[in-house]
């Protein structure tokens, strides 16, 4: 099992990854968390631009008592999962409108649901006896367990979001960058809105049974605000939230088979460190080309290309 001792991580990375995919548990996890990064990747990517992190959050901790209630009643977790991940997203999307007076509402609605929803995962948690000792895999993830059953109802699920979301992106990404000329233009920005976040309460339960329902945020937001803090175009940048995500995960995963340490904090902390980089990075851009600036030569025939073309 991860964490092994008698496996531990060499120089060989070839023979790293032998060892892991030797265990079809393991390949099932790697398969899994594939389509978790490409699907966390895009939808996160309209949540980070659309400024409803506050909102996915709270989403993610209701997937906390949504899998407790699944094990309660002698079901599989990731029922759950996304039962409850998607109603509170219906819930939220219910008390949006447009407006900065609502847009307060708005935030409150979601800081309610989110107290609520810890308050129930408690309840579920004491109703169970013998369930404390895996309060810690909820919150805070595992790649034990995961079934090729499971990568199916994954896959199928990343399907059916991606689809709907190359229908209605570029009328969402319209009504995200500017909602009220999208309003305008006859655009349904609230009903955009409220499909939205039910394709972020699926992808939100796909990504916490993975990460865990508090550090669900590692997939979902890091990977987006790095891309967007690298590039303002959006085809890149969407682009780019996929790859990081896609390499912070099988990092993680990498990372966690030969520790016994969550798969969670390994994610979390390779997508931070990559949003520390690349913020210092542009910080540090400015700077870098005060202090070494072109030649007035290089500026003028860069110009004389420009003005030529």
């Amino acid at each position: 099992m991860p964490g092994n001792p008698a496996w531990s991580p060499s120089w060989d990375l070839v023979r790293d990854i032998q060892i892991m995919w030797s265990l079809p548990s393991m390949v099932n996890a790697y398969r899994a968390g594939t389509i978790i990064a490409v699907t966390a990747g895009v939808v996160g990517w309209f949540m980070v631009l659309r400024r409803q992190s506050f909102a996915g959050h709270t989403i993610s901790v209701a997937g906390f008592p949504g899998a407790a209630a699944a094990v309660l009643l002698g079901v599989a977790s990731g029922y759950g999962y996304f039962g409850f991940c998607v109603a509170a997203a219906l819930v939220i999307a219910y008390g949006t409108r447009p407006g900065a007076r609502d847009a307060a509402h708005e935030s409150a609605l979601t800081g309610v649901v989110q107290a609520f929803a810890l308050a129930c995962g408690m309840l579920f948690v004491s109703l169970y006896g013998g369930f404390l000792n895996q309060v810690d895999t909820l919150l805070f993830g595992t790649i034990l367990g995961i079934t090729s059953g499971d990568v199916l109802v994954l896959a199928a699920v990343a399907v059916a979001v991606l689809a709907v979301l190359a229908v209605i992106g570029r009328a969402l990404l319209f009504a995200s960058v500017d909602p009220g000329v999208a309003r305008a233009r006859g655009v349904p920005v609230r009903l955009l809105g409220a499909v939205f976040l039910v394709l972020l309460g699926a992808a939100t339960a796909e990504v916490s049974q993975i990460t865990g329902s508090l550090l669900v945020f590692a997939l979902l937001v890091m990977p987006a605000a790095t891309a967007q803090l690298i590039t303002a175009r959006p085809a890149t940048s969407l682009l780019l939230t996929v790859l990081i995500g896609f390499a912070v995960t099988w990092a993680g995963f990498g990372f966690a088979f030969f520790t016994a340490y969550p798969i969670g904090f390994y994610i979390t902390t390779f997508a931070f460190g990559t949003y520390v980089l690349a913020y210092l990075v542009r910080l540090a851009g400015p700077t870098v080309a005060a202090r070494f600036p072109r030649p007035s030569g290089e500026s003028q025939g860069t110009a004389k290309i420009v003005g030529a073309s």
